[in-house]
């Protein structure tokens, strides 16, 4: 069973909800912080927001063989950058003991 997104809609109503603001309001606000973090990663700064991460920009190494995962035709990737993710101490304590439901796949022998 895939897990639930929780969308960006669905962040913007319960902020507002908790908050008491109006929707239009935190979707405004929320937009000026996505678009300031574009901006400063786009500057190849670092974003730390204590207690949940940061967000940064590492540079990837172009390679001269890399395939296509979709056509599997040979390709070459020149070096680019790449926005990464860095979960900090309270982010990953809040989520050490989530564990993936995976269902184990039946044996025919099992019946």
């Amino acid at each position: 069973m895939a897990r639930k997104k929780y969308t960006r809609s669905e962040v913007i109503d319960s902020v507002a909800e908790k908050a008491g603001l109006d929707q239009q309001e935190v979707r405004k606000v929320m937009d000026y912080i996505l678009d300031d973090i574009k901006t400063a990663l786009a500057d190849n700064k670092i974003i730390e927001l204590r207690g949940f991460g940061t967000f940064e920009v590492k540079s990837r190494k172009g390679r001269e063989k890399a395939r296509n995962p979709k056509t599997g035709e040979l390709v070459s990737v020149d070096s680019h950058g790449s926005a990464i993710f860095r979960p900090g101490r309270e982010l990953k304590q809040a989520v050490w003991n989530l564990v993936e439901d995976r269902e184990e796949p039946q044996s025919e022998d099992s019946e």
